[in-house]
This record gives structure tokens, sequence and C-alpha cells, in this order.
């Protein structure tokens, strides 16, 4: 986990090991969350009105911290699953695709440049999934599309006390752990194992969330 010459809340690169999980194909999209507001008393999120945010099965955004644990919580009543955002260890194995030292999806230094992925580079809102971002676990958009939330407090320097067996972060802070791209951004991918974060409480237009279960 992490990498040694990147950014310094990446450093140091270190072993980590977890539990076996399970992990959505992809984020939660405009219509699931949809059933979510329809069957609770949660409020719709703030970009539905604007052109671009409400695509079926494109990401939703404008998700809190809060807002995603409560989509978790609902979803696994009618379930019967227990269901959960992952943890900033969970979310990197997930995007790495066995892949342990690599920046992207493919070990390919170029994978952002790809042709495939062009329509991606030049977003202006989040898009449905493509099968040109998957990865090698069949994840999709692992390092691009939206920013996802993680059940961990942030804490740059949190990887030089991360014990080695499932680090879970910091037990308090101000922001929460947040992995992947963002289609609002300049650029557009971002490195597997680059950390970014945000208070639990705001509700961005390039912030969604993927769940995540305990394997069976």
């Amino acid at each position: 986990m992490g990498a040694d010459d990147r950014r310094s809340d990446e450093r140091p690169a270190h072993a980590v090991a977890v539990t076996a999980f399970r992990a959505a194909e992809r984020p939660v999209s405009n219509n699931e969350y949809a059933a979510f507001v329809e069957h609770t008393e949660a409020p719709p999120p703030p970009f539905w009105t604007q052109d671009g945010f409400r695509i079926p099965d494109a990401p939703v955004v404008g998700i809190s911290w809060h807002d995603a644990v409560a989509y978790c919580e609902w979803l696994s009543t009618q379930t019967d699953t227990r269901l959960r955002l992952p943890t900033e260890a969970e979310r990197e194995y997930a995007a790495r695709g066995g892949l342990a030292e690599a920046d992207w999806p493919e070990p390919d230094p170029h994978w952002p440049k790809v042709a495939a992925r062009a329509s991606v580079a030049t977003a202006e809102h989040p898009h449905v999934p493509l099968d040109a971002c998957r990865n090698r676990f069949g994840l999709y958009c692992m390092a691009d599309n939206v920013h996802e939330w993680c059940s961990d407090w942030y804490d740059r320097s949190y990887y030089d006390v991360s014990p080695r067996a499932e680090p879970a972060g910091p037990v308090s802070g101000m922001r929460r752990a947040s992995r992947g791209g963002s289609w609002r951004h300049r650029i557009k991918f971002t490195r597997v194992s680059a950390r970014s974060s945000l208070s639990p409480s705001y509700r961005y237009n390039d912030y969604g969330f993927r769940i995540y279960a305990d394997a069976v």
C-alpha cells in the first residue's frame, strides 16, 4: 500500500493484509440512489437539477459521507447483507486489481492516454462506466469518474503508524478519506495509491461512493 516515490501522504509504502471482501463493480448510480430517496426521507442530491448529473447509469454525486453511510445502512436492510464503505486499504487493494506496484489499472504507464479513454479525458460530468476503464478484478472506474468515500478518517501521516493487519484509519479526525479520480479535475485520472479527503458533511459534484461487503 502506498508509494515511496509519490506524494508525502503515500509514504512509506508498506505491506498490508486485509480480510477477503466484496466490492461492487460500479459506483452507486443515480437510478440506484433514486430508489433510496423514494423509500426514505433522504434528500435528493443537490445536482440532480443540472444537466449531466442525473444520467440514470452514471454515478450519483453530491453525496456526503453521511449520505453514503445512510444508503449502505438502508440497502443492508433491503438485502439482508451488511453493506458498507471500504477502508482505504480495501479500496487500494481493489483499485490495484492484483498489480502490486502499478500506478494504474494496467501496468502501462501511458494508460491514461489510451484512445479508448479519450471521452473520459474530456468529460464535463460523471460518465456511464466504460469497459475501457475496468481493471483486472472487473471493477469499473477505480482511477477515474468520481471520488469515492472510504470509511476511514484521513491523516496524511497515518502510514507512519498504520498496522499491518486490517488498517482502518485514525480513531478521529476532521476529514474522511476518499479515493479515485474526478471528472471535475483538469487531469481526470488519478493513480490508484493517491489519497484525497473531504469534510464528511460536504456534498461536491465529483463525490460519490461504491458499496462493499465482507466476503461470504
